[in-house]
């Protein structure tokens, strides 16, 4: 097993059959970074690949799962994320396609995430936001503290949400569509209540509780869980959640020339040059819905 600097891994559970990803970063919320992404990517092709990792736990160090993708690097913007591929020509005008196959990159690990021969548990306490939120729609199921934020703030002007657009597969139009619109959270307890996530339990619980549920599946052999993953996955898929994905986030590329996002990249630009980070853009993102 390789070592990370970007995550933590250990085992839980009966003889350790439960095998346990911890994003580390918590000095930044667990922002999704290109390196934590990627790290991620190869830790879940390790567990898959023993036999005795029955169930998988993701979870998040310090107070929180995710705040979502690093914002930071040059560049800016969720496509930011994978800079292996140019996102601007030589004259700095922005390149559809370059941001679009970065995005893509991103998309490949979430999918490799959902359709992953290993079952999987999202355990959420804090926040899980943006691509936080995105990341843990991904697992199989989805534990969280009853007071832990999950939502998409970054569609008021970011972008789509790639993976996130499996949210009507579980939580019907209606709320969908108003959680699409205006970019809002809800708490694990609305979230529980609106079949978005399986479980919320008082923060103080959510650890053991979710260990227990892992524990309980873990039964079963990792191989067997594995054929029973697929025949479930497959339902889903053949109502098109891999066109879906890929349409998402073609169109969250394309959001990126949007009237509202180059205001957003101004804002991130211009509080940069500040000095405040993202603290000026947030609040010009978010004061309004407040």
């Amino acid at each position: 097993m390789a070592t990370f600097e970007h995550i933590e891994l250990d085992r839980v559970g009966t003889d350790g059959r439960v095998g346990r990803i911890t994003l580390n970063r918590p000095e930044k919320m667990n922002a999704l970074s290109q390196e934590l992404l990627y790290e991620l990517n190869e830790a879940l092709h390790d567990y898959e690949a023993d036999q005795s990792v029955r169930v998988i736990i993701l979870r998040g160090a310090g107070r929180t799962f995710s705040a979502g993708y690093d914002l930071a690097p040059a560049g800016g913007g969720a496509d930011a994320v994978v800079r292996r591929h140019p996102s601007a020509d030589a004259k700095g005008r922005r390149l559809l396609m370059g941001i679009r196959t970065g995005m893509q990159q991103v998309t490949d690990i979430h999918m490799y995430f959902w359709n992953m021969a290993k079952v999987t548990i999202a355990q959420i306490h804090g926040y899980a936001l943006a691509g936080g939120c995105e990341l843990a729609m991904m697992a199989d199921l989805v534990t969280a503290a009853d007071d832990a934020q999950l939502g998409h703030p970054g569609l008021r002007g970011l972008g789509t949400s790639r993976t996130g657009v499996i949210w009507p597969l579980v939580i019907g139009m209606r709320k969908a569509k108003e959680l699409y619109y205006t970019g809002d959270s809800v708490s694990g307890a609305e979230a529980e209540r609106i079949g978005m996530i399986n479980h919320a339990w008082p923060k103080e619980e959510l650890e053991d509780r979710t260990i227990a549920l892992a524990d309980r599946m873990a039964t079963l052999s990792a191989d067997h869980l594995a054929i029973l993953k697929l025949n479930m996955n497959r339902f889903y898929e053949n109502m098109g959640i891999y066109s879906s994905v890929r349409t998402s986030t073609d169109l969250d590329a394309a959001a990126q020339f949007t009237e509202q996002a180059y205001q957003w990249q101004d804002k991130v630009r211009e509080s940069f040059e500040a000095g405040t980070g993202l603290k000026g853009a947030l609040e010009w993102r978010d004061g309004p819905y407040r």
